[in-house]
């Protein structure tokens, strides 16, 4: 896996991003390198935060019934917009 791309896991991603901030905080890096990696940790900031917002619209689409079970509501996400198949669970 390179440095531009972020990894499959978010907690992979978290602690890649904690590596970074750990070689911000150390001063040692020149101020190239400081800005190539502030740049990967906006990059990985941005794909954590998709992810859980992703995490959360699942978390929303389950709803409890009359009866105080819970029931999962129809999720569409906004790739499968206009798709006329079957409605499925967001998982």
């Amino acid at each position: 896996m390179s440095d531009t791309t972020p990894p499959h896991d978010f907690a992979a991603t978290v602690a890649q991003l904690e590596t970074i901030v750990e070689r911000l905080e150390s001063g040692e890096l020149s101020l190239e390198d400081a800005l190539t990696a502030f740049e990967q940790g906006v990059r990985l900031t941005r794909d954590a935060q998709q992810r859980l917002d992703s995490a959360e619209l699942k978390v929303r689409a389950l709803s409890e019934d009359a009866d105080g079970k819970l029931d999962v509501a129809p999720f569409a996400s906004t790739s499968e917009a206009g798709d006329d198949s079957e409605e499925t669970p967001p998982w």
